[in-house]
């Protein structure tokens, strides 16, 4: 496993819509693999694939004592209630700000060897889903700001205030 890149806002591939992923081979899982690690070096709780700028429906995510890899998700269902809570991203390092998110998320996709999954979140791990399901989608945090948040974020972006991510540790060989 290896860490990479955490791609910053600014970036192109943070806006376009992932690929749907075709195969399910050592190479995803292998990415998968690197974004777990990427995940838990920056401290993260989830981690899409275009923020390590591959253009694939991938997300990893690691809440409390699990973690897990959806591969193509979907959304199927989200509660009418919602719960507005401090959100950030490793995309968008030291910024956090209230966003509004649906209290309960429910979503199907595949795991790295192409057996369907499904999970049910509430609260945080509703949260973590459907974020990192809106990176694949090319949608980012700021887009579910308060006008006056968003505001804010992007004068604090232009001003540099942006945390540096941490280093990528290269690859150990074997």
């Amino acid at each position: 496993m290896a860490r990479r890149d955490i791609t910053i806002f600014g970036d192109p591939a943070l806006r376009m819509r992932a690929r749907e992923v075709t195969d399910f081979d050592a190479a995803l899982r292998e990415l998968a693999d690197d974004m777990l690690d990427t995940l838990r070096g920056a401290k993260g709780v989830g981690l899409a694939a275009n923020q390590v700028g591959v253009l694939k429906r991938v997300f990893v995510w690691e809440h409390g004592d699990r973690h897990g890899v959806f591969v193509n998700p979907e959304l199927r269902e989200t509660s009418e209630e919602t719960v507005v809570d401090d959100e950030g991203c490793l995309s968008f390092p030291g910024l956090f700000y209230p966003a509004e998110r649906p209290r309960r998320a429910r979503m199907r996709g595949f795991d790295v060897h192409g057996e369907p999954i499904e999970e049910v979140g509430e609260d945080m791990f509703a949260r973590i889903l459907l974020h990192e399901l809106d990176h694949l989608n090319g949608i980012l945090l700021i887009d579910h700001l308060a006008r006056h948040d968003r505001k804010e974020a992007m004068r604090r972006i232009r001003r540099g205030e942006l945390e540096h991510p941490p280093e990528p540790t290269p690859a150990r060989e074997l």
